[in-house]
């Protein structure tokens, strides 16, 4: 019935979240409210992990790609379940060292860091900085030289796949803003580059084809692809590199009839084609990393919102307001994002009038969803919007000076606040 196991509806017939009735979380700590479930997240967490134990013989390891949703209490989940970590920005490296992540295990991505991101990231012993272009390697030479230092990279690789997901979220074919193409040669110039240079070792190679990916052969391609590059540089140049990050981009359900492939599935298939392929070049199997972010905590995240005016134009649309929007979930403006909404106080009545999901804010496309079919709702009543895990806290705003709402983790039947709800003080609190 539901997009995600950590669902369900109780004896009042309310929607639950590991066991947490979502009217009585409404009620507790207001609308509009985040919910993520500790019990999904963990679950898989451990998947991930068994899975490296089982293909890779614990030779490498997930890493939560933290962009998907960064907090301190994500942080301490993740890595006390044995995953590393990838940040994609100063804010997200500082968090994940608020809450004590060792910085060796820190991979920090992103396609132009700053001077400033690139000092603190070397100067707090940051375990892999994740290289995108020529000028941010010269720019880490540089600034490790003034140091004294030797920080260890590794390169972002375009293996140009298309990997068949929105244009906006493809990043491994050669039209990308991310990484060194493969194709045209780039990518071993910048090898031998940061081979010949000083101050840095070159330790692994990167590369991510997309998110939101069903299918698993691109995955294995990519594999195959990057594993020829990695022997290349081996042949050529006689550099022994230690990591290959295949990355992430698994798709979730966001509706039941999305196809999700397990993943153990996916890690089952790529891992034939690593083998493979170091069996065919005669290599040693590399430490593996994958970047799961949206599928760690994606499904394991709901939104709950108090319905408020509801305006019916006949033969047109029915419109059920919320009290939330695009500030606190932009992704349907962004991509026309597909949700699972119903209404939390009747989950177990059928889902049959059909709504458009709007927003408070001052703009016609503020809108959550549109057409899909809810329980017929009443003002006040608690709508909830499914698989928001990822990437909606992460990219809330404070348009219209609406604050941000709150953040509560669940499991076993409690809940406590990890995030706090912003006030109207806090919108001002940097205003002169």
């Amino acid at each position: 019935m539901f997009v995600s196991d950590c669902l369900s509806v109780n004896e009042n017939g309310h929607l639950t979240i590991s066991g947490c009735d979502t009217v009585d979380l409404a009620q507790q700590y207001g609308t509009a409210l985040y919910v993520m479930s500790e019990d999904k997240i963990r679950d898989t967490c451990r998947r991930y992990k068994s899975s490296f134990d089982q293909h890779y013989a614990g030779n490498g390891a997930p890493i939560y790609a933290s962009k998907a949703f960064s907090c301190k209490e994500i942080c301490r989940i993740v890595t006390s379940e044995g995953l590393e970590l990838e940040v994609v920005s100063g804010g997200e490296l500082y968090t994940a060292l608020a809450a004590g992540v060792d910085p060796k295990i820190i991979h920090f991505q992103g396609n132009n860091k700053s001077l400033e991101e690139i000092a603190y990231a070397i100067d707090s012993g940051v375990g892999d900085i994740v290289v995108d272009n020529f000028s941010e390697l010269r720019r880490i030479e540089a600034l490790s030289a003034q140091k004294g230092v030797t920080t260890k990279i590794s390169m972002r690789i375009k293996p140009g796949i298309d990997a068949h997901t929105h244009q906006f979220i493809r990043t491994g074919q050669i039209d990308s803003k991310f990484g060194f193409a493969l194709e045209t040669g780039e990518a071993f110039e910048a090898v031998k580059e940061a081979v010949a240079a000083e101050h840095v070792e070159l330790t692994g190679l990167h590369c991510h084809i997309g998110s939101q990916i069903f299918d698993i052969s691109p995955f294995v391609l990519a594999a195959e692809v990057m594993l020829g590059f990695y022997n290349k540089i081996y042949v050529e140049l006689g550099k022994k590199l230690t990591h290959l990050n295949l990355g992430g981009g698994f798709g979730i359900k966001y509706k039941n009839a999305d196809a999700s492939v397990p993943y153990e599935n996916y890690m089952s298939r790529v891992s034939g084609a690593v083998h493979a392929a170091c069996e065919k070049y005669g290599l040693q199997i590399p430490k593996i990393y994958i970047e799961p972010g949206r599928s760690i905590v994606g499904e394991a995240g709901i939104t709950l919102y108090t319905v408020g005016d509801i305006k019916e134009i006949p033969s047109v649309r029915n419109y059920v307001a919320v009290d939330g929007g695009m500030y606190e979930n932009p992704r349907y403006a962004l991509y026309q994002s597909d949700y699972t909404c119903l209404v939390a106080n009747r989950a177990a009545e059928p889902r049959k009038y059909r709504a458009t999901i709007a927003g408070k804010c001052c703009e016609s496309g503020d809108l959550i969803q549109e057409g899909v079919k809810i329980q017929k709702p009443e003002i006040g009543d608690i709508l909830a919007v499914l698989s928001t895990g990822a990437y909606n806290y992460s990219m809330a705003s404070n348009y219209n000076r609406n604050p941000r709402p709150a953040c509560v983790m669940v499991s076993g039947g409690t809940s406590r606040v990890i995030i706090k709800g912003e006030t109207y003080a806090d919108l001002i609190r940097n205003d002169l």
